[in-house]
Order: structure tokens, then sequence, then C-alpha cells
């Protein structure tokens, strides 16, 4: 009688890592914002600096200085001030997440910190959006007061706050407009981006004249609608601009800066992702 060898057990299989919950990722990212954020308090001074000096001067030559001379009328202070701070939330906004991004991919790995905290990777890019957004931010609402006594201008309260609420949408396309640049344009050509894109965003965003009012700069016109900077100045300038200047409807300006918010966060999640998984 033939006996058969008993069979050898097989090595359990490693159980599957379970997935991460909705909430835990969520605590996940609150964490790191708040890192961040903090890290913004310890360098409150570099950051003032950032967001105080180009719209300062600025608003000192173009609003103060012109004006004292007799080259601006009253008007124009107030077609200028919510135009610059408009650029202001955008451009920092936008600032704060291209060139932190360069740098955590290239010279200080710190993205690779963030890749394996328990969070998806989509959020990890989306955080750098909120956080770029939220310094934009800062920079819109703090140059507020300052514009207002500078150039003597004042504004209702409740304005004021519907003024914050267009400088969040605002900032908030900056920052996804950033988080794209930072993940597809090279470490090395970063430098060139800034100086090729920058400056045609500034003097094209419609921050120190009505898009309505180039009627007769149709070209000109035409190029300054492809910006998104100008609906967040037209959409500002909508709330607090002088009564005789035409601005784009309010509505509208929401409804372009929500679809290119959209779209540049989605080219910009893929980018991310793309340069995470290198």
């Amino acid at each position: 009688m033939s006996v058969t060898a008993p069979a050898t057990p097989s090595a359990p299989s490693p159980a599957a890592a379970p997935p991460v919950r909705a909430m835990d990722q969520f605590a996940t990212f609150r964490a790191v914002l708040s890192r961040d954020l903090f890290v913004t308090g310890r360098e409150l001074v570099g950051f003032l600096l950032q967001v105080f000096i180009q719209p300062l001067f600025m608003l000192l030559i173009f609003g103060k200085v012109l004006g004292d001379l007799g080259y601006a009328s009253d008007d124009f202070t107030n077609v200028l001030l919510p135009g610059v701070i408009a650029l202001n939330a955008f451009l920092i906004g936008l600032e704060n997440t291209a060139l932190p991004m360069v740098m955590d991919f290239s010279f200080t790995r710190e993205i690779e910190d963030r890749l394996l905290s328990p969070m998806a990777i989509p959020l990890v890019a989306l955080e750098k959006i909120v956080f770029g957004g939220i310094r934009g931010l800062i920079a819109g609402v703090v140059l507020i007061p300052v514009g207002m006594l500078m150039l003597d201008v004042t504004w209702p309260w409740a304005v004021v706050l519907k003024v914050i609420g267009v400088l969040a949408v605002g900032a908030l396309v900056g920052a996804a407009l950033g988080l794209t640049f930072g993940t597809l344009v090279p470490t090395q050509h970063i430098q060139i981006m800034f100086t090729v894109v920058m400056t045609p965003l500034m003097f094209t965003g419609a921050t120190q004249f009505p898009l309505l009012g180039l009627d007769s700069l149709r070209w000109y016109q035409v190029i300054c609608s492809l910006n998104p900077l100008t609906y967040v100045s037209e959409a500002t300038r909508s709330l607090v601009g002088p009564s005789g200047v035409e601005s784009v409807p309010l509505w509208l300006d929401l409804l372009v800066l929500a679809g290119v918010f959209v779209v540049f966060t989605v080219i910009g999640i893929r980018g991310f992702m793309r340069r995470a998984m290198d």
C-alpha cells in the first residue's frame, strides 16, 4: 500500500494593505496644509517683502506720483487699485506654487516625503494649489487697506467682502497655473519661463485699464481676453470700479475663471503624477 506524502503547506499570501479611508486622507491633507502655513508664519518677513514691494511701487508711481503731477485722474486710481490687488493675488498664487514645485522635484526632494504620506497623489498636488491660493489671497487682502490709504480710496465693507471672495478665486486660478508650469517646464528652463510668461501676464491682464475700454485697439483687446488675469481684474473692478467705467459682468468673469481653474488643475495634476512616477 502506497503512502501519500502530506502536501507541503503553501506560504500564506500577504494580506493586501487596507485602503486609506477618505477621512484619514482628509486629515493628512489638513495636517500637511497646516504645516505649510506654519512655515509661512516663520518666513513672514520674506513673504511680506514678496507681497508688498512690486505692487506698492506700481501704486506709488502710477497712482500717486502721476496723479499728483496731473497726468492721472481720480477715476484712474479707482481703475488701477482693484487691478493691482487682483494682480498681486494672482501672481503670488502662481509663483508660490510653481517655484516650490520646481525645488521639491529637483533640489530639496521634499516632495518624496509628501508622496509617502497616507494621501493619494492627486491630493498632494491639490494641496499645493490650495496652499498657493491661500498665500495669494493673503497677498491680495493685505494690499487692500494699504492701497486705499495710499490712493485715498474708500470702499464699503460689504463690497470688500465680495472683493475678498473674487481674490480667493483668482489666487486659486493662479495657483493652478503655477502647478502646471512647475510640473511641465524643465528645471533648467524655469527662469526663462518666468521671464517669458510673467511679463506678458502682467501687462495683458487689464490691471491698468478696463478690457472693454480697448475697443479702438481690437487686436490688443483680443490678446488681453486670452489672459486669465484679465477676468480677475475685471471681476474685482466690476465691484469697486468707478461708475462710468464699464466692466465685464461678474458672472461671466467667474464662469471663465472656473473653466480655467478646472482645465489647468487637471493638466497640472497629470503633470504632477508623471513627475512623481519618474
